[in-house]
């Protein structure tokens, strides 16, 4: 297991079924008091502290930005703020996070079912932070039946699945077991009961989801399963309360694994909807549902509200591509599931350090060019002067100490007195850049990121002499304590040929039959991904994905595994939810497309034309090769009549 130390302190093919559905402690920082210089609001006041959750995304976008309903806003805060024995107690193992740094809340989804005596069970566990420096999301879930030590405050439990945490010891149990498992300063608990999960979904009108492929179970007669009825089939459609529950708690015929990317993906689902298309007339349909439902620990009894309105902003202004859904590799098992201690670490070190550059670079890598962003400045072409900003002695010494650690390459001035900014009043670290000199912003930017709270502007003329000639310029101010953030691995997939055949013949007949059926221009897929075969369940489906507008699906499934799963979704709907705010756009000859991505990987392509839309979709977890998902966008042509 990797020890982190938190940023502040210290030196260095057939569905047919439904189930029900992370490294050690970080140190807490030294309070020290600071008078802040006035100067305009940075970025930074937007973002404050972080609340966020499967249900609260809904209270924070749509009651946190409604000006017009600070009634209803006001009351479901008071209303969803710790008032059970049970987030009460749990709430105050909560660390206290800075208005500047990356916070973390630990959802736990539970269904408590009438007639139970018990607290119920919790079948949901999911980490998110918000990164006020790279304005980003990042998701961390853990599969319900992953063995692993379970604690209890100071009291161990013998390893077992992870979900009996809740029943054992409640929230507090979750939090304890959570936190020993990932080391990881947990700032925020939110419990969302499923019942108002259904109510809550409802009230938005329902959340639109890709569903990968056919979903069915139901219970009749003597034969019925123990698990919850499904009835879905393949295709972009909006899913209501209970069919929601059900896709997003799947395991029947799969596993945890699986129904972990399905409720990431739709987390990620609800809120490109909740930002994009959510009215304010459904406000008071909701207070209800979330209040009774929803309930928020934060440490330190500070501002619920305040924390709300200015996690809002933040969800508001959050970049295309910047959710990051992070997951645990090398899991093994069926009934019970085990992680290497590594793989656990891996996982937690990608949500802390989202590679926000990843689409930007992985498109390079695949198109064959040069990546432009700034993981193609190495930090030993990157020179630095470090000044200190706040007169405390060493500060500008343990900053140039921790650069060179990670890489860079210190310039140091003979003359001490040049080692010192002109003031000692900087309060947040400042990273200036040399306009004269080649990627100079992009490799500031790089290192304002290491810094937390730092601000990049030019380098000034009256720093000009004390730069000593330097790419960036770091003068060190008064809330750097002595470590830098971990700089983000670079996850971008090598350039590999794209895996796939071409195959026009495998679904010809099937678009022909249906052609006459819609009122575009279908298109074929001449290139597949090469084990692909057409699935057998629901090969094709037309269907009216919206009012007046029709949408023909194309399932495959690549390989044997249930995991294999993706799909061509061809419709007239060229306003879809899903469509908004892509990571790129380009043309390729002739014709537009364009990229979402997940992270590093495209998760969808799409054609588009003045009359409808084609899309290339992924697997849940992304297994094809952005070179393979780009090829078989090419090689869609016109259908012949």
């Amino acid at each position: 297991m990797r020890t982190t130390l938190k940023r502040g302190i210290g030196r260095t093919a057939n569905g047919d079924g439904n189930g029900h559905a992370v490294l050690p402690p970080a140190i807490l920082s030294p309070v020290r008091r600071y008078s802040q210089p006035k100067k305009p609001r940075s970025r930074w006041v937007l973002v404050g502290k972080f609340f966020a959750g499967l249900l609260a995304l809904i209270v924070l976008v749509a009651l946190g930005s409604a000006g017009g309903a600070y009634l209803y806003y006001h009351q479901s805060v008071a209303a969803v703020a710790a008032h059970t024995k049970d987030v009460k107690v749990a709430q105050k193992a909560l660390h206290i996070v800075g208005a500047h740094e990356p916070a973390i809340a630990l959802v736990i989804g539970y269904d408590k079912r009438k007639g139970d005596t018990d607290r119920g069970r919790s079948d949901t566990l999911m980490l998110l932070r918000a990164d006020p420096t790279t304005k980003s999301i990042s998701m961390l879930s853990f599969p319900r039946d992953l063995i692993t030590p379970v604690w209890c405050g100071n009291t161990e439990y013998a390893a077992q699945r992870i979900n009996q945490a809740y029943s054992l010891c409640g929230s507090k149990g979750a939090l304890d077991t959570v936190e020993k498992l990932t080391g990881l300063p947990i700032n925020y608990l939110i419990t969302v009961n499923f019942k108002g999960f259904i109510q809550v979904v409802d009230r938005v009108g329902g959340v639109w989801v890709d569903v990968d492929r056919r979903y069915y179970n139901r219970n009749v007669g003597t034969a019925g399963t123990n698990y919850a009825n499904i009835d879905l089939r393949p295709g972009y459609q909006r899913l209501k309360g209970r069919d929601a529950l059900a896709y997003v708690r799947y395991r029947h015929t799969d596993s945890d694994i699986y129904r972990l990317a399905r409720q990431q993906q739709f987390v990620k689902a609800l809120k490109q909807q909740i930002s994009s298309n959510f009215s304010v007339w459904k406000i008071p349909k909701l207070v209800g549902a979330i209040t009774h439902n929803v309930e928020v620990g934060q440490a330190g009894g500070g501002s619920l509200e305040k924390a709300i309105t200015r996690y809002a902003y933040f969800a508001f202004g959050l970049p295309s591509g910047h959710f990051f859904q992070s997951r645990i590799d090398g899991v093994v098992g069926t009934n019970e599931l085990t992680a290497p201690p590594e793989d656990i670490a891996a996982a937690v070190q990608d949500f802390q350090t989202p590679d926000v550059e990843a689409p930007q670079n992985a498109t390079a890598v695949a198109f064959g060019r040069k990546a432009a962003g700034i993981k193609s400045l190495p930090p030993s072409h990157i020179s630095i002067s470090v000044l200190n900003g706040n007169g405390i002695d060493g500060s500008a010494s343990n900053a140039a100490y921790e650069l060179g650690q990670h890489g860079y390459k210190i310039v140091l001035s003979p003359n001490a007195a040049d080692r010192n900014a002109p003031n000692y009043e900087y309060f947040h670290t400042m990273v200036y850049y040399d306009k004269r000199q080649r990627s100079a912003r992009l490799a500031g930017k790089k290192v304002a990121d290491l810094f937390g709270d730092a601000e990049l502007e030019r380098l000034p003329a009256a720093l000009r002499a004390k730069a000593q000639g330097a790419m960036v310029t770091v003068v060190v101010g008064a809330t750097f304590h002595g470590t830098l953030a971990p700089a983000p691995i670079d996850k971008t997939p090598k350039k590999e040929p794209a895996n796939v055949r071409s195959d026009p013949s495998l679904t010809r007949s099937l678009l022909k039959s249906v052609s006459k059926k819609v009122n575009f221009r279908l298109m074929l897929p001449k290139i597949v991904e090469r084990s692909s075969s057409i699935d057998r369940e629901v090969p094709l489906r037309v269907y009216p994905v919206t009012k007046g507008k029709e949408a023909v699906r194309l399932t495959f499934l690549a390989g044997s595994e249930l995991a294999g799963y993706w799909g061509i979704e061809e419709t007239a709907w060229n306003d879809a939810p899903v469509l908004d705010h892509p990571s790129f756009k380009h043309k390729i000859k002739g014709r537009e497309f364009y990229f979402y991505y997940n992270g590093a990987h495209v998760h969808m392509v799409v054609l588009k034309t003045r009359k409808a839309s084609y899309w290339v979709v992924n697997t849940l977890d992304d297994l094809l090769s952005n070179e393979t998902m780009i090829e078989i966008a090419k090689g869609l042509k016109p259908l012949s009549r």
